[in-house]
């Protein structure tokens, strides 16, 4: 057979597709846009196929936009997800529930600042996408940009603070009320601390432009919530300095147990201030769990790397980018908030109360 694929770096074009094929070029269109309206046998579907391997046929992604109004792609914009190693597995998750339909993803960082969001969205407007994931690194409130009123929008990892859109985020307060069921099926009903509030003034970490996260007052009003539905309350709060780290956590369990404290279990709000609380408890001699127990927040790697291992309910990033490129896909725009399980990853650091 003569090789009719055209020389250089010229488009091959669906008449070369239908002339290699032997079929029509109408033909060669409806096979490669997945038309299965139209009576087109199987072996003309694998002709069609087979040509258009054979020449290296690409479709003009430019015409296909313009013939149905979509072009394919969608775009995950976010602040610090894409260029942190904490939550990019929500990338992953999207990633993975568009390419099982053929869509591709462009991600950007704006760093959380407004202008270069800005000029990232007109950029990626200006490439037809069909639709934004608009993302934060942790759960917040958050004021979409204007320009995300053009298209169709999910909201993954935050919310809206008018709540007039749809948005993707963790289940924080049955985390909590998972955290405190924990502890009580293992028989603590006193002693039991919460650690990680803020200091008064204080909404957020330096590091993240202090947002105020959601996970602090929803993680703690589910704990709250599940104790009260068993008669008890927290023994009290310790609060850390000024962000949510080890130093932070070693330094605020070390000022409770200075203070006389004598806790059963703690409560930490999340996994990296639960590794600080460690170390203040290993100083001061107390052990996990036969002491004191334990519960984070997260799932991250470093729960599993502490000894004994952190119980933690953990972060679902994957599902959660996955449900939002699910729901922007969809025909129901309806504004709701989603919320996915937190599942709980059990380690060795929740026992029964021995003080």
């Amino acid at each position: 057979m003569t090789d009719s694929r055209p020389s250089g770096t010229r488009r091959v074009t669906l008449s070369q597709v239908a002339e290699r094929a032997g079929v029509s070029r109408s033909a060669v269109s409806f096979v490669m846009n997945g038309r299965t309206d139209q009576r087109l046998s199987a072996d003309v579907f694998e002709r069609v196929r087979r040509a258009a391997e054979e020449l290296g046929y690409r479709p003009n992604q430019t015409a296909k936009t313009l013939r149905t109004g979509r072009s394919g792609t969608i775009a995950l914009v976010s602040d610090f997800v894409s260029s942190t190693s904490y939550a990019n597995a929500m990338v992953r998750g999207a990633m993975r529930a568009l390419r099982e339909r053929d869509i591709l993803l462009f991600t950007v960082d704006t760093e959380g600042d407004p202008q270069v969001e800005e000029r990232l969205l007109h950029s990626l407007f200006g490439r037809d996408i069909d639709g934004v994931i608009y993302t934060s690194m942790f759960t917040r409130i958050v004021d979409p940009p204007p320009l995300l009123a053009s298209t169709r929008t999910v909201l993954l990892n935050c919310r809206a603070r008018g709540g007039d859109d749809v948005a993707v985020v963790p289940d924080e307060v049955e985390a909590g009320r998972e955290a405190a069921r924990l502890l009580v099926a293992a028989g603590h009903t006193d002693g039991i601390w919460f650690v990680g509030d803020l200091p008064p003034g204080r909404r957020g970490g330096l590091l993240w432009n202090e947002w105020g996260p959601l996970a602090l007052p929803e993680r703690l009003e589910g704990i709250e919530r599940e104790l009260a539905s068993s008669g008890l309350s927290l023994a009290g709060h310790a609060a850390v300095e000024d962000d949510w780290d080890a130093p932070n956590g070693q330094r605020a369990v070390e000022r409770l147990l200075e203070d006389g404290a004598r806790p059963s279990a703690l409560i930490c709000v999340n996994d990296a201030v639960a590794a600080g609380a460690y170390r203040a408890l290993h100083a001061a001699e107390w052990r996990i769990p036969d002491d004191v127990s334990v519960i984070g927040f997260d799932g991250s790697p470093l729960a599993g790397m502490l000894e004994p291992s952190l119980t933690s309910i953990s972060l679902p990033h994957e599902d959660l980018g996955r449900r939002a490129a699910t729901l922007l896909l969809s025909d129901d725009a309806t504004p709701r908030v989603e919320r996915v399980r937190m599942p709980v990853h059990l380690g060795a650091s929740v026992g029964s109360p021995t003080r």
